[in-house]
């Protein structure tokens, strides 16, 4: 007995009724694309939306960075924050957008008219506002504006570091 490809003595490859060899039929292939486009639709706005969040999580540490370096001034300085960014070395800091981080301080400001505010239109900080325009780049006073809602920001004199919209 001779011994085939298909590895049992006497038997022979049986070819497909149509005398074709193997390969896949555009159903099959169709049904393939199909379901990578499902994954696609799936997956992309979760990664998405995971970088988002990565960005905004680069920013808070950042925020903290650069108030933490505002204290050390101010602890230095006699409780007066410093005049800009630049006063503590940060003036070049960039996002994770690839903006600089708006600082603003409160010294010698005469009105509330630059200040972020919140729902009631009421200074969010006492001393100095520190934010990222976030994503869009786009920003206004208020946050309850539109624009404002993905500023990364910080509130309550510190106590509070995250998203305008869930201030």
């Amino acid at each position: 007995m001779r011994r085939n490809q298909g590895g049992f003595a006497g038997t022979e490859p049986v070819a497909p009724a149509g005398g074709a060899a193997g390969g896949f039929t555009l159903i099959e292939l169709l049904v393939a694309v199909a379901m990578a486009a499902i994954l696609l639709v799936i997956a992309v706005p979760t990664y998405e939306s995971y970088a988002q969040s990565v960005k905004v999580t680069a920013a808070i540490t950042d925020i903290m960075k650069i108030s933490t370096a505002i204290g050390q001034y101010e602890t230095v300085n006699g409780l007066t924050p410093p005049p800009n960014l630049s006063a503590i070395g940060m003036n070049g800091m960039l996002d994770p957008w690839g903006r600089p981080y708006v600082y603003l301080s409160f010294t010698g400001l005469t009105g509330k008219g630059p200040m972020r505010k919140d729902k009631n239109l009421v200074p969010i900080n006492t001393e100095y506002d520190l934010y990222s325009v976030g994503a869009d780049g786009q920003t206004r006073a208020p946050l309850t504006a539109p624009v404002s809602q993905d500023d990364v920001i910080l509130a309550n004199d510190g106590n509070y570091i995250g998203l305008a919209s869930k201030y």
